[in-house]
């Protein structure tokens, strides 16, 4: 699995955690195993993603934020997610 990858499904996972989907928001910290090509690419893709909000923070960490989406409400009123299993990548 290349760096990207791996930056990739770090991402991918703490975004769609049931805590972020619910607080709508995450902070991403860079690991130093985040190479610069690959960090910079990520948060291209984060900033073009017109749903998404990117705040760039003091200390080189990301706080990623949405709004909630209609079709995310249930009949009474509160969020509704589904919940999809992945398969481990291992």
């Amino acid at each position: 699995m290349s760096g990207m990858e791996r930056l990739e499904l770090r991402v991918s996972s703490m975004i769609n955690h049931p805590v972020a989907q619910a607080q709508r928001w995450v902070t991403i910290h860079r690991l130093d195993t985040d190479g610069d090509r690959e960090w910079e690419e990520v948060l291209s893709v984060i900033a073009d993603t017109d749903e998404l909000e990117l705040t760039l923070n003091d200390d080189d960490s990301v706080t990623v934020r949405w709004e909630q989406q209609e079709g995310e409400m249930a009949e009474n009123g509160k969020p509704e997610y589904e919940l999809e299993e992945e398969v481990a990548p291992f």
